[in-house]
Parts: C-alpha cells; structure tokens; sequence
C-alpha cells in the first residue's frame, strides 16, 4: 500500500509537532514537510510532491486561504483540507470555493482528523453535515438574489441528468447513493461528475455543492418532494 504524502502548515510549532506526532504514528501516512506560513508552502509543494495538505488559516505573512487559492490553480495540485473553528464561515467559505476538499476542526479527535485525511485523499470531500448545512445557508443569504443569478447562469450549461446529479452532490450523497435514487451505475455517476467539472471549471464535489445551493437547486427539490 502506498503511504498519502501528507504536508503540515500551520504557524504554532506546538501544533504541528501534535500533528505530526499524531498523523506519523499511522502506517498508511508519510510527512513529507512542514511550513510555517503559507508563503513557504508552493516551494515545500514543488519539492515534497504531497497528496494531501493540511493547511491552517490564519498565518501571519500569506494566510492559509491566500495559499490554498494559489495551490489549486495550479496543475496537478494537492487536495487541502482546511483547519478552523465554527467561527470562521466567511473563511472556510472563501476556503472551499477556492477549491480546498474540506475543512476540520482543531479540536477534532485524532482518529477523525486521520480519517478525514485518508478520505481526502481517496477523493472524497471531509463535509460535517451539520456544519455544512449551516455554512450553505450563510451562503446563500449573502448577497443570494445575485450570487443566485450568477449560480444560475452556470448551471445552464447542464444537461437535465447532470443537473440532477449536481443536486444530489449537493445533497451530500456518495456515487452509491446517487446511483441508486437515479436508476444508473457508480460509473456514469462518476462520468456525469467528471462532466459537470469540466463544464463548469470545478475542481471538486465540494464547489458543486456549493454552486447547486447558490442557484436555490436544493429547495427546489423540498419543494417537490
């Protein structure tokens, strides 16, 4: 089995030193660096090659959001997952729409942080629903007449399967799932995933999630049921 290549940025020594403590005692993880701030991190990224990146947000010279921004315009780029707290929505907002997989809690149990890195690697987004719900909601009330336009206009570049599919992304519903409540194969829901990123120049499940709450995509569907 080959080891997830896991990078460390956070600015407190003390918990990287926890971190990497905690994530280097697991078989299946390797360290490959750590930074401090996030103006080190494309420099560690070039010479490290992580798959994965734990990244902090506040940092005192190029913040965590600045950094995860950059990261994920370029090719090839690492998946990040995000360390806050509850109190940071605009940030993890700006994080996620950056392309950041997800986000963890600081004071979240080891065995979940390892967990969340295992699933971001396997290409699954690291979501707590109830966080989730309430970072969409703050969302779409920001602004939600125009973001909702925008949303809209997007979309429209959907055919009526891959909007369905981009509502049960929303949804928070694995390719299992999806397979199920729409009567195809895991494949063509991966296919119809691939498709709708293409289209909408997307970088994962995540955005599309976000982009499916901003055109009022989900109460729609409660409307209907």
């Amino acid at each position: 089995m080959t080891a997830i290549r896991l990078l460390l940025v956070d600015d407190d020594p003390l918990v990287r030193a926890g971190l990497s403590f905690m994530m280097g005692g697991a078989d299946d993880i390797e360290i490959v660096g750590e930074a401090a701030d996030g103006a080190e991190v494309e420099a560690l990224v070039d010479r490290t090659r992580p798959d994965v990146v734990l990244m902090d947000i506040r940092m005192p010279t190029v913040d965590g959001l600045t950094a995860t921004e950059r990261l994920r315009a370029r090719e090839d780029a690492p998946q990040v997952v995000v360390l806050t707290t509850f109190h940071a929505d605009e940030q993890v907002l700006r994080a996620l729409r950056a392309g950041a997989a997800g986000f963890v809690l600081k004071d979240t149990p080891p065995a979940e942080i390892l967990a969340a890195v295992r699933r971001v690697a396997a290409g699954d987004p690291v979501l707590s629903p109830t966080v989730t719900r309430q970072l969409m909601r703050h969302a779409v009330g920001t602004a939600a007449d125009t973001r909702r336009s925008r949303a809209r206009e997007r979309l429209a570049a959907l055919n009526d399967r891959e909007r369905e599919v981009a509502v049960a992304v929303g949804r928070g519903l694995a390719n299992a799932a999806i397979a199920t409540g729409l009567f195809m194969s895991v494949a063509t829901v991966k296919t119809h995933v691939s498709r709708i990123l293409a289209k909408l120049d997307l970088n994962n499940r995540v955005q599309i999630a976000l982009l499916a709450y901003d055109a009022g995509l989900l109460e729609e569907e409660q409307e209907e049921r």
